[in-house]
């Protein structure tokens, strides 16, 4: 199924698709919508049983922050990103720094947080 046949795809900005082969990186990043503000979205990083299912999952999730943003009347819109593993086995510092990397790429569009699968540390590794 093409994303653009995917019944999550509603409106998003900005789908970013990546794969670093050096450190086993593969994430996608969705901007559903940044009005009210940059995007703002937690990282998830799962084993997800399929590509598509990790594209519905970020392209949902990313739909709903802008939701909750507009609901709480915060100056932010709605992203996420997920990375595709085992947060127990793929894990590791260079695929952290390699994920920072993607998120700086976008100049602040996007800002991430911790969600499954990640910590607060993993985020401080992200974001250095």
């Amino acid at each position: 199924m093409s994303v653009f046949d995917n019944p999550n795809f509603q409106q998003h900005e900005r789908i970013i698709f990546h794969k670093d082969p050096k450190t086993g990186l593969k994430a996608i990043i969705a901007i559903h919508n940044r009005t009210l503000g940059p995007a703002i979205g937690g990282c998830r990083m799962l084993p997800y049983r399929s590509d598509s299912a990790a594209i519905t999952d970020v392209l949902r999730l990313s739909r709903g922050m802008t939701y909750k943003c507009a609901m709480a009347r915060i100056p932010y819109g709605g992203g996420k990103s997920v990375i595709i593993g085992d947060p127990r086995m793929d894990k590791s510092k260079a695929l952290l720094h390699a994920m920072g990397d993607l998120v700086e790429s976008l100049q602040g569009d996007y800002i991430t947080a911790f969600d499954s699968g990640t910590t607060l540390e993993d985020i401080r590794v992200i974001s250095a």
